[in-house]
């Protein structure tokens, strides 16, 4: 088949897209993705391996100031949908014009397509188009299930799942499905009336990109909706090397802990000065060395130590395995990385779905409870960073986990789906 894939985002939005592509290629399939990034062009510089053509839109989509001016307003907004909807009007829709129109060429070019959740474009491209589309959530938490819901612990009493789902969908429905229907008119398809089961799910197949160490497949999940595991891949080009500096430090005292708030750091110097300063101190008062991760550590007035490392980057698969602990912002990508490595987490969220991950990594026996950017102080991160290293059993749950996950292949389960899916029905069309 050809294939065309579809993403927004950061990084972690845009790593396991790149992770199926690859993996779609090499099954046989003709494989196009699209990339519209937040706050990188980095990806128009990538090469894929296998020949998976790949082409950039609107990258980045935030300049320094405007993706300073997105944090602040995201840090100081309190209800989710709010900061949802925010996140979605500032780093979405300036550039949705742009995603429709390449998705509408994919859809022109393609036997099926496959996209990011929040990917309504697509989503009607496919629709007006009659292609076949595959939805691809990144998070289990969107999910609703009368066995689970992300702000309560998993097993609680269904009524009261079904009832926090339903005040879920509602909320959703007021913050985002206006805008996306004003799309969909443009686009000449239907309006949609529910934003989670007409646009983020698909009914034909729906990738939950997720381990099953974390996630469950729940028997009330619609029949398209499948756990297909962790979309990793190897280190890439992007996401730097282990530098000699780097393996330097590594290899100079106790492990490290890895500090990184990925694309949350602030971009504006000031407040990137007092994260650092947060992070660093919040280092002293544990007694720990870390590796903090920051892009202009040195224009904040930072500079390495032997017991603190500034690095711009770094590839996670490559230097987590060789770090004590693991703080971060609750990524769905970053927190997987830091399991698969067997290592416990400090998580600071800064959105409601980071701190769903965190609460994930409690539930495991990972990590403390998550403490947000709003609330976090460095005594109390120092004490959480305590309980990482000082934890025996949290140390032994995380390397049990790296142990369960590593056994696991999500992207191969993923292509296995969509050949099972799709392939069937595009061999009996061409027999047609």
């Amino acid at each position: 088949m050809k294939i065309g894939l579809q993403t927004w985002g950061s990084h972690g939005d845009v790593r396991p897209f790149l992770a199926l592509a690859e993996g779609l290629q090499r099954s046989g399939h003709e494989v196009i993705l699209v990339i519209t990034c937040v706050d990188s062009d980095a990806y128009a510089r990538h090469v894929s391996p296998s020949g998976v053509d790949i082409r950039m839109v609107a990258s980045p989509v935030l300049g320094p100031e405007d993706a300073g001016k997105i944090g602040a307003t995201v840090f100081n907004t309190r209800d989710p949908m709010r900061q949802m909807a925010k996140i979605l009007r500032l780093a979405f829709a300036p550039v949705e014009d742009r995603m429709f129109a390449a998705a509408e060429r994919l859809c022109e070019e393609c036997d099926v397509v496959i996209g990011h959740f929040f990917m309504h474009p697509l989503r009607a491209a496919a629709q007006r188009a009659g292609r076949p589309y595959a939805s691809v959530m990144l998070s289990h938490g969107g999910i609703p299930s009368a066995c689970d819901h992300p702000m309560r612990s998993r097993g609680g009493a269904q009524w009261a799942n079904r009832l926090l789902w339903w005040i879920t969908r509602l909320a959703v429905n007021r913050a985002l499905l206006a805008d996306t229907n004003r799309l969909r008119a443009r686009a000449g398809v239907p309006p949609v009336r529910d934003m989670i089961d007409e646009v983020w799910l698909s009914p034909q197949l729906t990738l939950v990109a997720v381990s099953p160490v974390i996630a469950v497949q729940q028997p009330d999940w619609p029949p398209g909706v499948q756990l297909s595991g962790f979309l990793d891949m190897p280190n890439i080009a992007v996401e730097g090397s282990v530098a000699p500096e780097l393996a330097g430090f590594l290899a100079a005292g106790e492990p490290p802990v890895y500090m990184t708030l990925g694309s949350w750091m602030p971009a504006d110097t000031g407040w990137q000065r007092e994260t650092l300063e947060l992070l660093g101190e919040a280092a002293r008062l544990a007694g720990c060395r870390a590796i903090i991760q920051s892009a202009d550590a040195a224009a904040c007035g930072f500079t390495s130590s032997d017991r603190l490392l500034y690095v711009r980057a770094a590839p996670h698969h490559a230097v987590f395995p060789r770090c004590s602990a693991v703080l971060h912002h609750g990524g769905a990508g970053t927190t997987q990385s830091a399991i698969l490595a067997g290592k416990p987490s400090v998580v600071v969220p800064h959105i409601s779905e980071q701190e769903h991950w965190g609460r994930e990594l409690r539930r495991l026996g990972i990590a403390g409870t998550p403490v947000h950017r709003r609330k976090a102080t460095a005594a109390g991160l120092a004490k959480l960073i305590r309980q990482a290293l000082d934890t025996p059993a949290m140390t032994q749950a995380a390397i049990e986990a790296g142990n369960a996950m590593r056994r696991e292949d999500g992207v191969a389960a993923a292509v296995e789906l969509v050949d099972r899916v799709f392939g069937h029905a595009e061999a009996r069309a061409a027999a047609r």
